[in-house]
């Protein structure tokens, strides 16, 4: 076991929630790659090059969002997510993170003070849902959501000091919906916002490139940057569709003009639109911004099984894209990449699309 602890202050407990616990990481690795380049014969022995590891967050603690019987954002997820991983034999070669809520001052660079203080009351107060009859939540969803959002910050703290080449968050509830102001599409805080805010603010990572691949706009994410040029947001998503954003026209404002690009496709596309719309319009994109790191709304609502996508995206189609994304962030900002799970909600097909995503994370 390994640990690292930022200047946030102790950690009380996973839903503790309260003051501004850190984004310090516990870390376990267990199978860690090494590795170095061919060795003449009659050379003296080199040192082996330490291949950094993937990381990985995820908590039990996640579960306890319970959002109902038959709300298909549900904690059996991440249970599909964490077995697929274990039977594949790839947790051993994770770096699990354990996470820690986010502290207020970082959710607060996104979502109003009176949005977040809203939240926590009508948790607290039992409320069925927020704003929306999709935002299903429970009394304890509010210390979910601020966990969700600290495993994300917990994962840049591992790249951002390389603890960790990449990382993926199996976090719930997701984000990219939430607004400023608003809970809506099964999103409460924006983790993927909160998080690009924290690289910027703590790590001094100054440019953040955002690419989301969930099957749904993630309007929460685009009206957080629309008019910062020193966030850009690309969106690969199916229109017409939930929520009704992310038209080819919507490209920032002001200073962020140009910084937001969309990509729509039509309900039954897959592995070769996709494919096309990363080389087409996401690497030129991104190879021009040049950021300091990437992150990834890492839905899986398009694959061919999703009962909601209507898209026809194949687990090879989502090992191309992964690759794609990895590949950028090697060539723009030493391969800092940190992917989140947003949607995906047939089991099966969330786990085949997963464990080929990691699958890339982990390749040397």
């Amino acid at each position: 076991m390994r640990t690292m602890t930022t200047t946030h202050g102790p950690v009380r407990s996973e839903l503790s929630g309260r003051g501004q616990p850190p984004h310090g990481l516990a870390v376990a690795a267990l199978g860690l790659a090494a590795g170095g380049g061919a060795q003449e014969a009659g050379e003296p022995p080199q040192p082996a090059r330490p291949v950094l590891p993937t990381a990985f967050v995820c908590s039990p603690a996640y579960r306890r969002h319970d959002t109902g019987p038959y709300h298909p954002e549900q904690p059996a997820r991440l249970d599909a997510i964490e077995q697929r991983l274990r039977e594949r034999g790839l947790t051993a070669h994770l770096l699990a993170v354990t996470p820690s809520p986010a502290a207020l001052e970082w959710v607060s660079t996104i979502h109003s003070p009176q949005y977040i203080e809203r939240v926590r009351r009508s948790c607290a107060a039992g409320m069925p849902c927020i704003d929306s009859a999709d935002v299903s939540v429970c009394p304890e969803s509010y210390a979910v959501a601020l966990l969700a959002a600290g495993g994300v910050l917990a994962a840049i703290d591992a790249v951002a000091t390389a603890q960790a080449r990449n990382a993926f968050c199996a976090v719930r509830p997701p984000g990219h919906h939430a607004l400023r102001d608003r809970a809506m599409g099964f999103c409460l805080f924006n983790n993927i916002a909160i998080a690009a805010r924290y690289a910027q603010g703590k790590h001094k990572l100054g440019k953040v490139l955002i690419v989301d691949w969930d099957v749904h706009h993630g309007n929460g994410t685009q009206a957080a940057f629309y008019d910062d040029p020193t966030v850009m947001y690309v969106s690969v998503h199916r229109d017409p569709f939930y929520p009704g954003s992310g038209k080819a026209a919507e490209k920032g404002a002001g200073a962020g003009l140009s910084y937001t690009l969309n990509v729509p496709l039509p309900v039954g596309s897959g592995d070769a639109e996709y494919r096309q719309a990363f080389i087409e319009s996401l690497v030129p994109a991104a190879l021009a911004f040049t950021p300091d790191l990437i992150l990834v709304s890492a839905g899986f609502d398009a694959h061919q099984a999703d009962p909601l996508g209507g898209m026809r995206v194949t687990a090879a189609g989502y090992r191309t894209v992964t690759q794609m994304v990895k590949d950028l962030a090697a060539r723009c900002c030493a391969g800092r990449l940190v992917t989140v799970l947003e949607g995906g909600y047939d089991l099966e097909g969330l786990a085949d699309a997963v464990e080929t995503h990691v699958r890339v994370l982990l390749e040397p």
